[in-house]
């Protein structure tokens, strides 16, 4: 492979990074309907007091879903929400509110 070629290739990577994502945007959105109570339609926020997810980092809120899992990061209400989601599940959840637009 040409040094040119390469170099396209690698800046492709690095600036899409979502095309690269682990999880499932759609099985994502299926499993988000829980989500929805606190975080709004389409990951928008019904409440200032709860975060918007759409347009978030994957791996930031993979990250802050497997703290909330593991207890590593203390939140009453997230904690019971997480605690039954899968790796996968996860993975799922970011993929789909990462492909999201924050308004």
């Amino acid at each position: 492979m040409s040094i040119v070629r390469l170099s396209i290739v690698l800046s492709f990577i690095f600036i899409h990074p979502v095309l690269f994502a682990k999880g499932n945007a759609k099985l994502g959105k299926q499993k988000s309907v829980t989500c929805v109570a606190c975080h709004g339609a389409n990951g928008i926020s019904n409440s200032p007091i709860w975060p918007n997810l759409a347009g978030q980092k994957a791996q930031y809120l993979v990250k802050q879903l497997k703290d909330f899992r593991s207890g590593a990061r203390k939140e009453p209400s997230m904690s019971p929400m997480v605690k039954p989601l899968t790796d996968a599940d996860i993975e799922n959840l970011a993929a789909y509110y990462s492909s999201l637009k924050c308004k």
